[in-house]
């Protein structure tokens, strides 16, 4: 329940810490998990102080225990291991402080570790954060690689040679962290921020030798693995040997069997890249050459063919078909022509046989009246009438003297001035 109090009402320090006693002590006996940090054990003393920290978050509590109770595991407990104890949360009012009591020490077994392991890794599993979508692929060659490992450790020389043996101008920047202990998860995590909050960082490895169980317990910590996933660089988890597995390497975006396989697998390796690249040139080269080979055969056969060696052939060919074809319509046309001028001559020389001109070629002469008409018959003239007589070479004027139908013949005027005289036989009126 609150208390009531006020400025002008406080609550003297003691009676304070004295509630707060009160409040714990109801709380009775509790099981406790944790790591032990710290062990004091005075020659004599009956009772013996250790701290028990919580791993994943930095919150430790002091801890008493009689003698006994602790030499009853002093065999299997020591600093740095995880253990469940029973205990009973005690205050001590005169300095405000917390610790507990413990009546019993457990430590925590293999097979129980494990069996916690794999709870969590189902859990974490159930959340997607080792789906395979989820890993990042890692850059051909990096230029700036991250490096969380301990400092001046076996697996930070590994990394270090191995990835400078296979590429020399390759660069780190190195985190030297706690790997194991209460202080490794909270260092591990906090390198691994800062190496992926740095863009010129292209991917972090974090490395640690082998170990026990319990030794490689800190990279299997729910912190870590959800600080690995929630990492824009990718991670590469390089902890302990082939057979260790802790979670992060299922988180990691690429699991090393060893540091040394991690510099392998992050760093290309500089002998090798030259002689891919040679075989490269050489594929390149020989692909190369086929093809100019190819074209050149292409080439060759194309220039050989008829038209390309006597391209001037074809030219003759056609012209010998048109000087073909210009004979032929020359023929052809002067056959046309030569019939029609026949067809024409023909149609003249009966034209010209039938025409008034021949006849009048004859000797005959044609009468006309004054009006034009042709005299045709006697009685279409009259005697003293003048006439108009048309012959082959010209005209001239006649006088009809007479207009009987005997045979007798006329006589006929003189011809006008540059007429020819009419040879043509008189008619039957008689003109003179």
């Amino acid at each position: 329940m609150g208390l009531n109090t006020s400025a002008d009402a406080p609550l003297p320090v003691g009676q304070v810490s004295r509630l707060i006693g009160g409040w714990i002590d109801r709380l009775g006996q509790v099981w406790v998990e944790g790591q032990i940090t710290q062990l004091s054990r005075r020659p004599g003393a009956g009772v013996v102080f250790l701290t028990l920290r919580d791993p994943s978050h930095d919150i430790s509590v002091s801890v008493t225990c009689f003698r006994q109770v602790y030499e009853e595991v002093a065999d299997a407990v020591t600093e740095g291991a995880r253990v469940v104890v029973l205990a009973k949360p005690e205050w001590y009012a005169p300095r405000g402080q917390l610790s507990l009591r413990v009546t019993e020490i457990r430590p925590v077994g293999i097979g129980e570790l494990l069996a916690r392991l794999e709870r969590l890794k189902r859990s974490l599993a159930s959340e997607g954060l080792f789906a395979l979508d989820r890993k990042k692929p890692l850059p051909f060659l990096p230029q700036l690689i991250g490096l969380v490992v301990g400092r001046a450790s076996a697996a930070e020389r590994d990394v270090l040679e191995n990835a400078r043996r296979r590429w020399p101008a390759v660069r780190f920047e190195v985190r030297n962290v706690a790997v194991q202990g209460v202080h490794a998860v909270p260092q591990v995590v906090r390198a691994v921020q800062e190496l992926d909050a740095r863009p010129d960082v292209d991917v972090i490895i974090v490395a640690r030798g082998g170990g026990s169980v319990e030794d490689l317990l800190p990279f299997s910590d729910e912190e870590l693995v959800r600080a690995v996933a929630d990492a824009r660089t990718p991670v590469v988890s390089a902890i302990g040997h082939e057979p260790d597995s802790p979670l992060l390497d299922l988180v990691a975006d690429l699991r090393a069997s060893t540091p040394t396989d991690a510099a392998k697998k992050v760093v290309p390796d500089v002998g090798e890249e030259l002689e891919r690249v040679d075989q490269l040139r050489g594929r390149g080269l020989r692909a190369l050459r086929g093809l100019l080979d190819r074209e050149e055969r292409g080439l060759a056969h194309a220039l050989a063919r008829p038209v390309f060696v006597h391209p001037q052939r074809m030219v003759e060919t056609r012209e010998a078909e048109l000087e073909a074809l210009l004979g032929r319509s020359r023929r052809t046309l002067g056959h046309l022509l030569d019939r029609a001028d026949s067809e024409l001559e023909h149609t003249r020389a009966r034209v010209v046989a039938l025409s008034p001109a021949a006849t009048l070629e004859r000797g005959y002469a044609v009468l006309q009246r004054p009006d034009g008409h042709v005299v045709r018959a006697p009685e279409e003239v009259a005697a003293g009438q003048v006439l108009r007589a048309r012959v082959a070479a010209g005209e001239f004027t006649v006088e009809v003297t007479r207009t009987d139908s005997a045979p007798d013949a006329g006589t006929v005027s003189e011809p006008a001035p540059g007429t020819a005289p009419a040879s043509a036989p008189a008619p039957a009126s008689e003109a003179r």
